[in-house]
């Protein structure tokens, strides 16, 4: 039987004292297994990876991680976070795996244990239905855009915004449903975010949102994390290899389809990142 575990749970559990806490197992996917359940940390506000809709949990990275989980024989227990929260609860052992969707980058690369890609994390941009003064990326110079805090998209969007010849007034939200609530009230002029995400919000509400093409910076693709260190390198492997078991039977090309409405090309070896 599968659980949402909710911020409130974690704030209570991050009360104990730590002098009271179990010591980390050499192996966590041997203490997993022996558990019979892994413990899995995402943000549901990550449309259409990760949402909740009447108190359901759904999404690509819902229906992948069960998928996975079927493949290491575990249940699983799904915890609910805001994103500022859930890579600090990785490092303190609040939970064993963040099935988020988390940007690969060098940096983080250097710190975690990613899988195989999950998603594809190239920054795209939302803009108004109907706005005609965004046609491509370059044209949001002197405007007000959004993106999700401490995101690697926002780092991202960032840097495309310091090479263009007017500044962009850059806005920072906790999650992303708050940013595009902003963008529907016209508050700012577009969103910035995977292009996944910024797609799935114009195939959903077309008369509100349209995705603006091509995307920009370089390709980015979305994995997700244990903690660093051999703890979790048995985990890691047998993910991976439940991953190219789901890429060979069809699996992840039908969540894709399911979510997305198409199949975006993902690397089956870990690609370079920087």
């Amino acid at each position: 039987m599968k659980a949402i575990i909710t911020a409130a749970t974690l704030a209570l559990t991050a009360a104990v004292s730590l002098s009271q806490a179990t010591p980390a197992q050499a192996d966590l996917l041997a203490d997993i297994r022996e558990r019979g359940t892994i413990t899995a940390a995402t943000e549901m506000h990550y449309a259409p990876f990760d949402m909740l809709k009447d108190g359901e949990y759904q999404g690509i990275g819902r229906d992948l991680f069960d998928a996975v989980a079927k493949e290491l024989g575990v249940q699983v227990e799904y915890m609910d976070l805001p994103w500022s929260s859930v890579l600090p609860g990785l490092e303190a052992g609040k939970f064993d795996i963040v099935n988020a969707p988390v940007t690969m980058t060098a940096e983080r690369m250097s710190r975690y244990s990613f899988t195989l890609p999950i998603g594809n994390a190239t920054v795209a941009l939302a803009k108004r239905a109907g706005n005609d003064d965004i046609s491509a990326p370059e044209d949001i110079a002197g405007m007000a855009v959004g993106s999700q805090k401490g995101s690697a998209q926002l780092e991202q969007l960032k840097a495309f915004a310091a090479g263009l010849p007017e500044a962009v007034t850059i806005r920072e939200y906790v999650n992303i449903d708050e940013a595009l609530a902003d963008l529907a009230a016209g508050r700012i002029q577009a969103v910035a975010n995977s292009m996944p995400l910024m797609g799935y919000a114009a195939v959903q509400r077309p008369e509100m949102f349209t995705l603006v093409e091509p995307p920009f910076g370089d390709p980015k693709y979305f994995g997700w994390v244990a903690r660093g260190g051999d703890e979790a390198a048995s985990l890691i492997e047998a993910i991976n290899a439940a991953l190219l078991k789901l890429h060979e039977d069809g699996t992840i090309e039908e969540i894709n389809r399911k979510w997305l409405g198409s199949n975006p090309e993902l690397p089956t070896t870990m690609p370079e990142v920087n």
